[in-house]
This record gives C-alpha cells, structure tokens and sequence, in this order.
C-alpha cells in the first residue's frame, strides 16, 4: 500500500493474544484460605466502547482528517476530496448524529484546523481555508493559504497536514513519489506552513507519513511506514534541521526555501542500524518508538494526545496512534534521554470498523476515529466508518509507563499490584531486537538477544515496579512480557506486553 496502509499480509496468530482480551483462565494461584481471588476475564470492551456512526446512504466517508468547531459540531476531511459537518457528535446516540456535506472537488483532504470563522484545509497540492459567508450551511469562500510543494499526478503523493500549533502553524509531512523516490519539490519532506502563509521546509527524510500530531508539550511527530530506510513502521520527532531516516529528499536542499538548514546531510550507509548511523550522521533524528511490524500493527497513521485530563482515563498527556491495516489504536509513553525522544508503545484498543487512518480527542474527552480500506484492506471489514472511542469509567489494570534507567527500567501501574508477585523476577521475561537500516524494502527482526531481569523493587504504594536488567541493547527494542503479574485485587494486566525503543540508555 502507500502512505496510510499498505502494510503486505494479514494478521499474524499472535493477534487475538496482544489485542484481544486479556485471555483468562482458571488458575489456582491462591492458597487456601487466602483472600486473594481470581478475577473474571476482562475485555477491552470493558474499559473503552466503540460507539458507529450511522453515515448518509449511499455516500462514502473515508475519513482523512477531523476538526472541532467552536459551535461543537466536528468537521471531516475524507478521501475523496470533501468535507463534512458532524452536528451532534456527542450524542450516546449515535444514530442521531446528522452529516452535512459542507464543501466538495478537493483533493484528498488529510488535514483540518479550525481559526477565526476559517476552515483549514491540507489537500495534495497545497493548504486552502474554506468560509461559509452566506450561512447556508455550505463553504463559498476558498482561498489558497500556502503552496511550496509540487504534485506530479502520483497516487502516492499524500499531504498530510496538523492543527495549528501554539505560534499559529501548520505542520505538513509530504510523502515521497511513487513510494520510493522524490520526483516532485520537497516530496519526502515535512515543514510547516506559518500564520503569514509561508511554507518553510523543516525536516528531510519523510518516506510515508500516516498521521501529523503533536504531545503534550507541542512538539511535533509523525508516523511512517515501513519501506525503504524504515524497518518497520514508526513515531518520528519532526525537529527542525532534522534529517528522520530516508535520503530520498536530500535533492531539495539546493531549494532556497532550503538553504538556511545548511548542507545536506551524510548518505547513510545501507544495511547498517540506525543508531550506528546516528554516530556519523549528526542531523539523524532516532525514530522515537518503532513500532514491532505484525505486533503492533503495519501501517502507523494517525497521531494524537490525550489532553482531557481524566476524562478519557487514566492515560492523560500520553499519544494514541492508529494503525490501518490492523484497525486499532495504540497508546505510546515517551520521555527524553539525551535530549532526544523515545519511550514505549502498548497495545489499547482493535476492533475498529475499517482501517483507522485520522484520530482526534473530542471536546468530551472521547476519541474520534476515522478509517477507510480502499486501495489497501484491512482487518475491520468495512470499506469506510466514522466511529468514536468512549471510556465507560471503569479502569483498566495496564502497565501506565515504562521509563528507561541506567541499568534497568521502571514500570508504572494503572493500580497496586500484588507486591509479592511484582517482586519475582521471574515474572518477567524481557527479549530485545532491532531493524536493518537500509535502502531495500523493511526489514525482518534482527540481533535478537535475552536481556535478563535480576532483581525488582516494587514501591511502597504498589504503583511500580523497578526492574534490573542485565543485558541493555542500545538502539534495539525491548519487549516486555509479564502475563504473570496480577493487581492486588487479583485482576491479571489487560495488555501484558510493552516494548520500548532503547535508543539510549540514560546517564545515573
């Protein structure tokens, strides 16, 4: 596929058993007489309900991009080159929600940003602001705000597109032509679109692009997708001067909108790693979180935090991330070490209606999630759905962070866990691995090791775990699998598996 889903194959089997359910069966793990009992099997669906839209007959809603508007209704973006007003979003109906088609004959609409009675558009060939003057309920006003980049016809010429930031721009990731190369000016770039209407290209190495967001602090990031130079698919720091992986773009530094970001960088060396490349390639930014291809999805799409503070449960300032292909939404922690981004993905939610492509926090705290399967599949058999994620209240046992130290890691609980269980080693088994970084297509799991964990403290409140590991691997993943553990009311983890990119390992 291109940029938001081409991931090749289905499913592996291991997914009903990352994803599902937290299978649970019958184990006699308490001793006579303890008052320790296992608990009742637990599904996602316990914790967070996926509530469908009933859509227009006989349209076709392949969501790109969402946008809240000041008056509630939420705007969409699709595929197809439209836009659609949501009136009553939030409705626990969601049979009551009414779509308006509010502007049509743009060009794949992957990005939305609402400001002063102005809806932003981020389309193939530039970013356009819409107005309905007349109040009709329909966009009569189209002015194009930036251009700077070229589209040769190309179907993988994608440009997705952010809400504005803190200092009033748009964030753009442009994806490369035809999937491999850059034929087209600045295709393999991202950049940003700033208030005064300029693109200024910022960040080299874009091959895929799913999803432009940002984090808590707004910084920005983006997925890619696995191809050429990328492994398997990942969240990237788009960082200004930064070069993220793909020398496909390296032609347009000789641009002038180029120039003030210096000399192209260094070719990277291909069937190499990445952080081996890091040390002779000083504008490589590390990808953040890689994403284990088949585990943890196969085609990264859209980006967004939690910033409800609560109200979509106990995740708040974490990322979520769809995946397309694999129709879910994955939940990412991150920290910085070494002033450079990395942390850890988790999985949180499958069984979306279509390939999920844009996600977006409502003014409710709930989650909007867009997908669409045309030209790629995926696993949730519908061609098109426009869906909302809603937290029932109930929190889930989960791993809440996993943070790098210098000779181990420390994990977080959503609740205590049971201290002497936690405090086993042999509760958790820790294997690493990393990705061929390298010009031919992805790349299969290499170097893999058996890192050993060799003694773990469990704090005083039972909401973590500090692990000692021997055996830390610089620039590999560490999967984490402790199925093991239990809360102190008995309840097993919903997701007991977790694997953090170790870029670097944090100085003591």
């Amino acid at each position: 596929m291109g940029t938001i889903g081409n991931r090749g194959g289905w499913i592996k089997g291991t997914w009903a058993s990352l994803l599902g359910v937290a299978l649970v069966s019958v184990v006699a793990w308490a001793q006579p007489g303890d008052a320790r009992v296992e608990a009742k099997p637990e599904k996602e669906t316990d914790f967070y309900k996926i509530l469908t839209f009933t859509t227009p007959p006989g349209q076709v809603l392949e969501a790109g991009a969402f946008e809240l508007l000041p008056d509630g209704r939420v705007a969409m973006g699709t595929r197809r080159g439209e836009i659609w007003m949501i009136d009553n979003p939030y409705d626990a109906d969601p049979a009551k929600v009414k779509f308006t088609r509010f502007a049509h004959g743009m060009h794949e609409v992957l990005g939305l940003a609402w400001k002063d009675g102005w809806l932003y558009a981020t389309q193939r060939p530039d970013v356009t602001r819409l107005k309905d003057s007349n109040g009709d309920g329909k966009a009569d006003l189209f002015e194009v705000v930036a251009e700077g980049w070229d589209v040769n016809g190309d179907y993988h010429e994608y440009a997705l597109g952010s809400r504005f930031d803190k200092k009033g721009n748009i964030w753009t990731a442009l994806c490369l032509t035809g999937s491999f190369n850059s034929d087209s000016k600045f295709r393999g770039w991202g950049g940003k679109v700033t208030p005064e209407g300029k693109f200024v290209p910022t960040t080299s190495g874009v091959r895929s692009p799913g999803g432009v967001g940002f984090n808590a602090e707004g910084d920005v990031f983006y997925t890619d997708n696995q191809g050429p130079w990328n492994g398997t698919c990942g969240l990237k720091h788009m960082k200004q001067g930064g070069f993220v992986g793909h020398p496909g773009g390296f032609r347009w530094y000789d641009e002038p909108e180029a120039k003030y970001l210096g000399k192209k960088p260094v070719e990277p060396k291909t069937n190499s790693r990445m952080m081996t490349e890091f040390a002779r390639i000083p504008e490589l930014v590390p990808t953040a979180i890689l994403f284990p291809y088949g585990k943890m999805g196969q085609s990264a799409s859209g980006v967004e935090f939690d910033g409800s503070n609560g109200v979509f449960g106990p995740f708040r300032n974490q990322l979520f991330v769809g995946d397309q292909t694999h129709s879910t939404v994955m939940r990412c922690f991150l920290e910085k070490v070494n002033g450079y981004y990395q942390g850890a993905c988790f999985p949180f939610r499958e069984g979306f209606g279509s390939g999920v492509v844009p996600v977006r926090q409502g003014t409710d705290g709930s989650m909007f999630v867009g997908g669409t399967n045309r030209g790629w599949g995926s696993k949730g058999p519908k061609p098109f759905s426009v869906e909302r994620l809603v937290w029932t209240g109930k929190t889930p046992f989960e791993i809440h962070t996993m943070q790098a130290r210098p000779d181990g890691f420390e994990l977080t609980f959503t609740e205590p866990v049971d201290a002497e269980i936690a405090s086993k080693a042999e509760n958790y088994k820790l294997v690493t691995f990393t990705y061929i970084y390298r010009g031919d297509y992805g790349s299969p799991e290499v170097d893999q090791t058996t890192a050993r964990v060799t003694g773990v403290t469990v704090g005083a409140d039972g909401k973590s775990a500090r692990l000692v590991v021997e055996g830390l691997q610089v620039g590999h993943v560490h999967d984490l699998s402790c199925p093991n553990l239990r809360s102190k009311e008995g309840r097993k983890l919903l997701h007991p598996q977790a694997y953090y990119t170790l870029n670097f390992i944090p100085k003591p």
